[in-house]
C-alpha cells in the first residue's frame, strides 16, 4: 500500500480545499503526460494510468501492456512534476473562485500584506484581495500587518489569477455593519430603506420597523449609543445620522434634514424637486458643513432639494403671481393651482414647459405657450439681477479681504466690523437658485490671487440637485441630532444646558472662520447622478 501518497492527497485536499477525486485524476494525467514525453509520442490514448483510491497503488499500461513506473526517466519525471503543479494550481483557482464569488456583498476580514502604489493588498488566507485607492476611505491611514474589514465588491477570474476587489467606501458596507451590530436589522425586523454616504465624512440612513413595538431609530443607536459607536469606530469616526423612514416624501425630507427644523416642504413632481423652507436660525443646520447635510438628504430621498428662507420663498411666489396676472385669462384660482403643483418661481414655469399647464389647468396650447414665454422673459431678468448681486458681493468680499491683509501688514488689530462681515456676510448669501450651468460653482480668488475652492470642489461624488441659500451660522453641539448626541456623549442637565462627556467631535469652524483660517462654505448645487 502506498500510504504516503494517500496522506499527501489528503493534505492537499484539506489545505487547498480541493476534492480528493480531482487530485487523483490530476496525478493520473500528470503521469500519463510524463510517459508520453519519455516515449516521445502525442497519442493521448496510448498510455493509461490508474491510481487505486484505497491503497494508493499506481498502475500504467501502454496499449494494454503493463509498464513499470521505473521506465519514466529524468525528463519524464520533470514533466510529471510540472504538469502536476499546473493542474493543482488550476484546481485551487477554481476552488477560490467558487468560494469567494458567493461572498460578493459580504464583509471579509484580512491582514494588510503590502501596498502597491496606492493599492492596498489584503491577505485573506487562501487568496489576496485588492483594494484600489478609489475604494479606500479618504484620509484613512493603514499600516502593513493591520487587520482590516472590507466589503467584497467583485470577484474576477482572469488569466493570471483570481482578483478579489475589496471596498471600504461603498455604501453597502454600512448596511452590512448594521446587520452585524444590530440583531433587529439582521433579522429583518428593522429595514434599512435608503442610504446615502460620503465616505470618511458622514452617512445618512433611513430605517423603518415592521414591529410597532420596536423603535427603529432607538434600536440602531443602542443604549447610550453602544451599537452605533461600534460602527463609527470601525469606520474611523465617520458620522452616521439615523432618520425615521416615512412613505410621505414631505415628511421623509423633513426627517432627512434634521437636526434642522423644517417649516414647509413643497414638492414639484414634474421637476422632481423639493422646495424646503426653513427659518433663518435653522438655515445653517439644514445646509450643514459645506452643504453636506442637504446633499446627503437629497441622495437619501431621491429629490432635488432647494432650501429657501421664508422671505425668499415669498418673494418667488409674489413675482410668479405678479407675472401670471399680467396674462389675460389667468385667474387667481389658476395661479393657486400652479403654486400647489410646486411651481413657485418663474424659472420653474420656464423649465417644465406647456405640458403641465395644459393638463392641470386645461389651458389651450397657445395660452399655455404665452404663459411659458412670459415667465421665460421674467426668468432672464431674475438671472440678470442675481448676477449683479453676485458681482456686488464679490467686490465687497475682495474689499474686505484687502482690508484684512492691510490690517495684518500694519500690525493693527482686525476691526470688529470686518470680522462680522467675514463670518456672516462673506459670500454666505448665495443667490436664490444656486450656481449657474456648471452647477459646482466657480472657485473664488482672494486678494492675493489664491484660488479658494467652492463647497462642491472639496467633496467627491455627485448628488441630486441641491440648492442652498443665505447660510449664516454653523451648528454647535447643542443643535446635534439625538443620534449624534448619543454617539458623542452629549447629555442634557436639569437646567437645560448640555454637557459633552466623551467622544469629542470635530472643532467648531466658527472660530476658524473668524481667524481667517477657513474659507466659509458657499451655496452648493449638484446635478443628479
Amino acid at each position: 500500500m502506498n500510504q504516503e501518497l494517500i496522506r499527501i492527497v489528503d493534505g492537499i485536499a484539506r489545505d487547498k480545499n480541493i476534492e480528493r477525486e480531482q487530485i487523483y485524476t490530476d496525478i493520473e494525467q500528470a503521469i500519463a503526460s510524463g510517459l508520453r514525453k519519455q516515449f516521445n509520442t502525442e497519442d493521448t490514448s496510448e498510455f493509461v494510468v490508474t491510481v487505486d483510491r484505497s491503497t494508493g497503488d499506481i498502475g500504467a499500461t501502454r496499449q494494454g501492456v503493463a509498464l513499470p513506473l521505473s521506465v519514466v526517466g529524468r525528463i519524464g519525471a520533470q514533466t510529471v512534476k510540472q504538469v502536476m503543479i499546473q493542474l493543482i494550481r488550476q484546481d485551487e483557482r477554481g476552488s477560490i473562485y467558487e468560494e469567494f464569488k458567493d461572498r460578493v456583498g459580504t464583509i471579509v476580514t484580512g491582514t494588510i500584506a503590502r501596498f502597491e502604489g496606492g493599492t492596498m493588498i489584503v491577505n485573506l488566507g487562501r487568496a489576496e484581495g485588492i483594494m484600489p485607492r478609489s475604494e479606500q476611505i479618504p484620509g484613512e491611514q493603514h499600516d502593513v500587518g493591520e487587520r482590516v474589514q472590507a466589503l467584497i465588491m467583485e470577484v474576477r477570474d482572469t488569466l493570471s489569477a483570481i482578483k478579489i476587489i475589496l471596498s471600504r467606501s461603498h455604501p453597502e458596507l454600512i448596511r452590512r455593519l448594521f446587520e452585524r451590530e444590530v440583531p433587529e436589522v439582521g433579522e429583518r425586523t428593522i429595514e434599512i430603506k435608503a442610504l446615502a454616504r460620503e465616505p470618511g465624512h458622514r452617512t445618512k440612513i433611513a430605517v423603518s420597523s415592521i414591529d410597532s413595538k420596536v423603535d427603529a431609530v432607538g434600536a440602531c443607536v443602542g443604549v447610550r449609543g453602544s451599537r452605533i459607536k461600534n460602527i463609527v469606530d470601525e469606520l474611523g469616526g465617520e458620522k452616521i445620522d439615523i432618520v425615521r423612514w416615512n412613505e410621505s416624501s414631505q415628511i421623509l425630507i423633513a426627517n432627512a434634514l434634521k437636526p434642522a427644523e423644517v417649516t414647509e416642504v413643497a414638492l414639484c413632481f414634474e421637476l422632481g424637486r423639493a422646495t424646503v423652507v426653513v427659518k433663518d436660525d435653522q438655515l445653517s443646520l439644514a445646509i450643514g458643513k459645506r452643504g453636506q447635510n442637504v446633499r446627503l438628504a437629497a441622495r437619501l430621498t431621491g429629490w432635488d432639494v432647494d432650501i429657501l428662507t421664508p422671505p425668499e420663498f415669498q418673494a418667488g411666489i409674489q413675482r410668479l403671481d405678479q407675472t401670471l396676472k399680467t396674462i389675460d385669462g389667468i385667474t387667481q384660482e389658476m395661479v393657486d393651482k400652479i403654486i400647489a403643483l410646486g411651481l413657485i418661481d418663474v424659472r420653474d414655469i420656464d423649465e417644465v414647459g406647456t405640458g403641465p399647464l395644459m393638463e392641470e389647468l386645461s389651458l389651450e396650447e397657445a395660452r399655455a405657450q404665452l404663459v411659458v414665454d412670459r415667465c421665460s422673459e421674467e426668468a432672464k431678468l431674475v438671472a440678470i439681477e442675481q448676477e449683479a448681486k453676485k458681482a456686488t458681493e464679490a467686490r465687497a468680499k475682495a474689499a474686505d479681504r484687502a482690508a484684512m491683509l492691510a490690517a495684518g501688514a500694519s500690525g493693527a488689530a482686525r476691526p470688529a466690523a470686518a470680522a462680522t462681515t467675514d463670518i456672516f456676510g462673506d459670500a454666505l448669501r448665495a443667490p436664490a437658485g444656486g450656481h449657474g450651468p456648471d452647477e459646482s460653482g466657480p472657485a473664488d480668488a482672494d486678494a492675493t490671487g489664491t484660488v479658494v475652492p467652492g463647497a462642491m470642489e472639496a467633496t467627491e461624488g455627485a448628488a441630486p440637485e441641491v440648492t442652498t441659500h443665505d447660510e449664516r451660522t454653523f451648528a454647535t453641539t447643542s443643535e446635534l441630532s439625538p443620534e449624534e448626541q448619543a454617539i458623542q456623549g452629549v447629555t442634557t442637565t436639569d437646567d437645560g444646558d448640555q454637557e459633552k462627556k466623551e467622544y469629542p467631535d470635530d472643532t467648531d469652524d466658527t472660530a476658524a472662520l473668524a481667524e481667517g483660517r477657513l474659507d466659509p462654505p458657499t451655496s452648493t448645487r449638484a446635478e443628479p447622478v
